[in-house]
């Protein structure tokens, strides 16, 4: 296209030459004049065209000289962008490390502050106790090598969380977990509650062991919220965690630091402990609803309910035995019906307590030929092994949430061998 645009140029300026050289000679300038003026023109007209094309190509090159230095600026102001950002996001990788540096600190410290007291409890019963006699020397022997097995398990990081799912009926989508803390001794095997309980009752460490319980269960919930913020979890929480003055203010503020678990974290007790709480207990549950935090209760055997009660406690969830509910069931020429309610439809007794804002979840389900029987009751709910048992979760998820083994470990002994 250049070459052919030269040429076309080229003609162009013939032409004007000739014109010039014709004229010339008609005017009697002879044919010497008209070629003189033929070369002469056709010189001139590329003189010209010489000085037209610098022009341009000098135009051109301080267009591209521009463009050049405002893609200059462009990517100068971009770098700048990208350094300010850096910058941004290591001091917020900084802030966000000492932040969980400060929180994990902190947990530590109150987790410290747990064991310590459980100790110091045995102890004083033990420096308090009259002169033991041969028939209970065994027993306070087994105490103290049952908190020396505790103490052993939270220093080792051996305490580890259960889940077992509970379901949405009739699909069977998890859309619950239910939390159970266990311990393993340093063998490995892990100890039920029922083990450790028989014997920690008597020496009144039932509620320490609670209180530590429930504080790793906040910790891996919290963890595991992360992954997906719509799982709630069931996590148990006794009467005398709630009572305790010195722990619950420290467990309150841990939640108040963690209100964004409010919707994962759904706080547990049995029906019995609840009927029987006090105005303490009442008051701290109150202070964690005020929180967002919701409650449920198992170990339901009494369905004539408070369902004012239930609402002002903010108990969103009834967890009843599938064989117990069954059972409750009462053939009449009216219909099914409740033993405990007679005059209230069977199928209308989870519309009820939906009417309160509580929820039934069927627990315990062991048999298909049982969801028949509790999908006609309209529960939206069910957990049992039929579902799924309880099953560890990961071993990652729970290093993750794990104080510091040795930092535990130093201070445990470091108090121990403090006290003696």
């Amino acid at each position: 296209m250049r070459r052919l645009t030269l040429a076309l140029l080229s003609g162009a300026y013939l032409c004007v030459a000739l014109i010039f050289a014709l004229l010339m000679w008609r005017n009697g300038g002879g044919w010497a004049a008209g070629l003189s003026m033929l070369a002469a023109g056709f010189a001139l007209c590329y003189t010209f065209h010489g000085l037209i094309m610098h022009s341009l190509e000098n135009a051109a090159l301080r267009r591209e000289l521009e463009n050049i230095r405002e893609a200059q600026r462009i990517l100068i102001d971009q770098m700048e962008r990208m350094d300010a950002r850096v910058v941004q996001v290591v001091e917020t990788v900084t802030d966000d490390a000492a932040r969980r540096s400060e929180e994990l600190t902190g947990e530590v410290h109150m987790l410290e502050d747990l064991v310590q007291r459980m100790g110091q409890r045995l102890e004083e019963r033990m420096v308090q106790a009259p002169p033991l006699s041969a028939r209970h020397a065994p027993q306070h022997r087994q105490s103290a090598a049952l908190l020396e097995t505790i103490r052993e398990a939270l220093a080792e990081n051996r305490v580890d969380l259960y889940l077992q799912p509970v379901v949405g009926l009739p699909q069977r989508r998890t859309v619950f977990y239910e939390s159970f803390s266990r311990l393993r001794d340093e063998t490995g095997r892990v100890m039920m509650p029922a083990e450790y309980l028989a014997v920690a009752e008597p020496e009144g460490l039932v509620t320490s062991i609670d209180n530590l319980l429930l504080f790793r269960c906040v910790q891996i919930v919290r963890r595991l919220a992360k992954t997906d913020k719509k799982i709630g979890i069931f996590c148990n929480i006794s009467t005398s965690s709630l009572a305790d003055e010195s722990f619950f203010p420290q467990f309150l503020d841990l939640l108040a630091a963690n209100r964004d678990l409010a919707g994962a974290l759904i706080f547990e007790l049995g029906q019995a402990a609840f009927d029987a709480r006090g105005a303490v207990e009442a008051r701290n549950m109150g202070k964690l609803a005020d929180l967002g935090f919701r409650f449920s209760l198992d170990k339901v055997v009494d369905l004539d309910l408070d369902f004012q009660d239930l609402a002002r406690s903010d108990v969103k969830f009834l967890k009843i035995g599938a064989q117990f509910l069954l059972g409750q069931l009462v053939d009449t020429d009216e219909g099914l019906v409740l033993k405990s309610m007679p005059d209230l439809a069977a199928q209308d007794f989870a519309s009820l307590t939906r009417r309160y804002g509580v929820e039934i979840i069927a627990e315990k389900v062991e048999e298909e030929r049982q969801i028949v029987d509790i999908l006609e009751l309209d529960i939206a709910y069910g957990q049992g092994h039929l579902f799924g048992e309880p099953r560890p979760i990961k071993d990652a998820i729970l290093a993750e949430t794990d104080p510091p083994a040795e930092f535990l470990r130093t201070n445990m002994r470091r108090r121990a061998g403090g006290r003696h």
